[in-house]
């Protein structure tokens, strides 16, 4: 059997916790952040989890990680 590829678009994006869970970036942190208070800024820079719905699709297209 022919080995998975690994979709790196998505390797660049997500990474998996030791735990096993799929982690993220939060969105809206590349421009406009003048107007963006101190504190809005800083919890945009935290990493969350992917949503269940979405992690059985990832993990698909990540199968080495």
């Amino acid at each position: 059997m022919p080995k998975l590829k690994t979709s790196k678009a998505i390797a660049k994006r997500f990474k998996v916790s030791s735990s096993g869970k799929i982690l993220r970036h939060k969105a809206s942190k590349s421009h406009l952040l003048q107007k963006k208070s101190s504190k809005h800024r800083r919890h945009l820079s935290s990493t969350c989890q992917v949503d269940s719905r979405d992690a059985k699709n990832i993990s698909i297209n990540l199968p080495y990680l």
